[in-house]
């Protein structure tokens, strides 16, 4: 294909420096031409860094939306502002990869979704986790029924002390909420991928507000100021879904638990189980015996090659472009994202109400 996809960039923050940009650029059938930020300094910045020198350097996402050049959009915002730049850019004639979690509320992911039917525009979310190489073989194996059906899981997003205190993080009104919906949701995604499973029947959830308040905490990324934290530190649900399988979802970034692990899912299944809790393991029964096999992903290879392979973030980019490029479905489909989203929304209303939450689909 000779002409390349122009590419916008909406949020110029970390994660679009950290993830989306770098990712980009390693591939030849992409040119990021347009920046925005609120700040324009930052947007500046980035594009000198990422964009030729004929990028374009906005503060109004609408301007940048205006420029019938660009085909995909990369929205990097904080979370509260997804769903209105993601239906702006879609009824724009963009195709669109909105970072995670897809919306702050369901009724906003389903704009999002109804805005890209109704466009023909493709969407989707920025789930790069299920694009490491653990993942992607557990897939494979659960795709191919080796598991059985899988009528029971945990999904794991627990950190003892990471709370990230740069941005928007602590931010109820801008983030939605804290560990659940930031590192939760990946682990929830990642779940319900595996299971192929995405009709919710009812949803019982608990959030706490226990260590935000402590002063001079011991954190990965130093204490954080008490009075700016207005989200919980941790949240679980429990999640039963129409056929009768079980999901327990567990997040923090801040418990007492030596028992760490983050976008992780354990599942069992009627012919065997898994987990990624050491590496990846898998489990079951066989000729009388139970047995437990680790899977070997490293690339290996000579003594003087050991071989390379694409990270998570760089083979999500690269499928995601070339979805659009081939005309085919993203990996991350935005009604399967809106399920999660409609879960997670659940779990925070059964933590308010202090009662199960129902789906009546």
């Amino acid at each position: 294909m000779s002409k390349k996809l122009k590419v916008g960039i909406i949020g110029c923050g970390g994660i679009a420096r950290g993830k989306h940009l770098p990712s980009l650029a390693k591939l030849e059938t992409v040119e990021v031409i347009a920046f925005c930020d609120i700040i324009r300094e930052r947007a500046e910045e980035v594009a000198d860094e990422y964009g030729g020198k004929e990028a374009k350097v906005y503060e109004d996402y609408y301007e940048l939306l205006k420029d019938s050049s660009i085909d995909v959009v990369h929205v990097c915002t904080p979370n509260n502002y997804h769903a209105e730049i993601t239906v702006a850019a879609l009824e724009a004639g963009k195709h669109v990869m909105c970072e995670k979690p897809m919306a702050i509320s369901s009724e906003e992911g389903l704009k999002m979704v109804e805005a890209a039917t109704r466009t023909g525009k493709k969407l989707t979310i920025g789930y790069q986790n299920r694009f490491r190489s653990d993942s992607q073989y557990l897939h494979k194996l659960c795709s191919n029924g080796e598991l059985g059906e899988i009528y029971y899981a945990k999904a794991h997003a627990i950190r003892r002390r990471a709370v990230p205190t740069w941005g928007v993080f602590l931010d109820v009104e801008k983030q939605g909420g804290g560990p659940l919906i930031d590192i939760g949701t990946h682990a929830l995604d990642l779940t319900l991928w595996m299971m192929n499973n995405y009709k919710p029947q009812v949803v019982m959830g608990s959030t706490f507000y226990k260590l935000g308040k402590k002063e001079n905490a011991a954190n990965a990324w130093g204490a954080w100021n008490p009075d700016e934290f207005k989200v919980e530190d941790s949240a679980f649900g429990f999640i039963k879904m129409e056929d009768g399988s079980t999901i327990v979802l567990e997040s923090s970034w801040a418990l007492n638990s030596l028992d760490e692990d983050e976008a992780k899912c354990t599942l069992s299944g009627t012919e065997g189980g898994a987990d990624m809790k050491d590496g990846l393991r898998i489990n079951g029964e066989k000729y009388g015996k139970l047995y437990t096999e680790k899977i070997a992903l490293e690339s290996e290879g000579v003594a003087f090659f050991s071989g390379t392979e694409e990270s998570a973030a760089d083979l999500e980019i690269r499928l995601w472009i070339d979805a659009v490029l081939n005309d085919t479905e993203p990996v991350v489909k935005p009604e399967e994202s809106l399920v999660v989203t409609e879960i997670l929304e659940a779990i925070y209303q059964s933590a308010k109400t202090g009662k199960p939450v129902f789906f009546n689909k």
